[in-house]
């Protein structure tokens, strides 16, 4: 139900619009600017009705005035409906280039006022959706998101379909950079609160001090910065999905609280005492063994339980090598596009050396490795001499140094154009175009090789 808040000094009517509105929407009242002001900041408001000629300067329109500004730098989307007794149209002609959606004049006719009222609400929601449509589309988030032709990976992307269609909490584990987050987004994306935020939360990235009113928000006074009221995260995330990342690095005294909202889908606000009730799908990640940590005391089991309803494993890129290469070409067209200069494509040997690498940081490293190369590159392809790994790490030629080079580069480079084949479905323009290669080249290696597909 949208609320709508009634700014007006005079009580009966008040109470007059008040009977005539309480069936359709919640209602909120203030008599003056302070009040107004301190009712938005702890309630979320849709509409309000603004009388301009407000105390203790009932003979202007300066207080309402100054609250529609106010109201304006609070919450943009609120919509305004200023009321005024003055019988021409500069003062409401001036609110409504100060933020105001719409006017009528005193007295007024209640149904016209609920015609403008319900007009005004259905333009906001047209608003709101329409921003959501955009925040999609920008973001460009979702399973097509997902870059992957491995086994491992759609049976991953099996199970986000599947948990995506219901409520259920969801645990995401994987090592650093293997790409939880996005899978976090897939499943909120994919499913029927698509419409509605998505919040995400880093747990390591926000002290521990802060990680409570970060999340549960808190009100004035609460604290001795707390000079107003704000909402957290599980209050911003109502009706859509909250997502606690690296929820491993989270104090056991907090991990008490989280446990409690889970249990009881209500929260307060810290400094408050009215409890609101949870209406967010929690959605949690970790790069560390959650049974070790709880074998050690430091996890509470409970919340771990809680947690782990449906849990999803994202398996490191060296477990995935066949990925590379599809990888490598999302990369390579993503930084073209932001860079002045296009790299027209990756040598075979630049690829080997990627497909061979152990990639301890997984999708992220990839990713930073292909930008500084097209960063770096000094010539139209991205070759070999400009892709830099982590010393110590298991890359081509340690790999092949006992065995005759003759021997060794051939074995290698049939190797690569099968696991490019499979990754591209066996799209020999594709698979061309990631090895660096002409396409009447490819065909004639693959018949070189003696390479058939499955």
């Amino acid at each position: 139900m949208k609320t709508v808040l009634v700014v007006e000094d005079d009580k009966n009517l008040r109470e007059l619009m008040y009977r005539a509105l309480r069936g359709s929407y919640r209602i909120l009242w203030a008599e003056n600017r302070l009040e107004t002001i301190q009712i938005i900041e702890k309630n979320r408001v849709d509409l309000v009705l603004l009388d301009l000629r407000l105390p203790p300067a009932t003979g202007t329109s300066q207080e309402g005035m100054k609250a529609l500004e106010e109201i304006g730098r609070i919450d943009s989307e609120i919509k305004v409906v200023v009321m005024t007794g003055d019988r021409g149209k500069e003062t409401s002609l001036k609110a409504i280039e100060k933020g105001a959606h719409d006017y009528f004049p005193k007295p007024f006719d209640l149904e016209e006022m609920k015609i403008v009222i319900k007009r005004a609400l259905h333009i906001q929601t047209l608003e709101r959706e329409n921003q959501r449509l955009r925040q999609r589309l920008s973001r460009k988030v979702g399973l097509h998101n997902i870059i992957s032709g491995s086994h491992k990976m759609k049976l991953v992307l099996d199970l986000i379909r599947t948990v995506a269609q219901s409520d259920c909490t969801v645990l995401i584990r994987g090592e650093t950079g293997t790409g939880k987050d996005m899978v976090a987004e897939a499943i909120h994306y994919s499913g029927p609160r698509r419409n509605q935020s998505f919040i995400p939360l880093n747990c390591a990235a926000i002290p521990e001090t802060l990680l409570e009113s970060e999340l549960f928000g808190y009100e004035k006074g609460a604290f001795t910065d707390a000079t107003g009221a704000k909402p957290g995260k599980f209050e911003l995330a109502s009706g859509g999905t909250l997502f606690m990342d690296e929820i491993g690095d989270m104090s056991l005294a907090l991990q008490s609280k989280i446990l409690r909202v889970i249990q009881n889908r209500s929260f307060e606000r810290l400094g408050g005492t009215k409890s609101m009730e949870v209406n967010s799908r929690l959605i949690a990640a970790t790069n560390k063994n959650l049974e070790e940590l709880v074998a050690k005391e430091s996890f509470r089991e409970d919340l771990y339980y809680r947690l782990n309803v449906v849990s999803i494993h994202l398996p490191p890129l060296r477990e995935r090598k066949e990925d590379i290469p599809l990888l490598v070409n999302h990369f390579l067209n993503k930084y073209n596009k932001t860079g002045s200069k296009a790299a027209k494509g990756v040598s075979s040997r630049a690829l080997e050396l990627l497909v061979d690498y152990d990639w301890p940081g997984n999708v992220r490293e990839l990713e930073n490795v292909i930008e500084r190369a097209i960063v770096l590159r000094q010539d139209e392809m991205l070759l070999a001499r400009s892709i830099f790994l982590q010393a110590g790490e298991k890359s081509l030629p340690s790999k092949i140094v006992s065995r005759s080079a003759h021997t060794s580069l051939a074995e290698t480079e049939r190797r690569l154009i099968e696991k490019t084949l499979e990754a591209t479905q066996w799209s020999k323009t594709e698979a061309a175009k990631l090895l660096g290669i002409h396409r009447n080249t490819l065909g004639r290696k693959i018949k070189d090789f003696n390479i058939h597909r499955e």
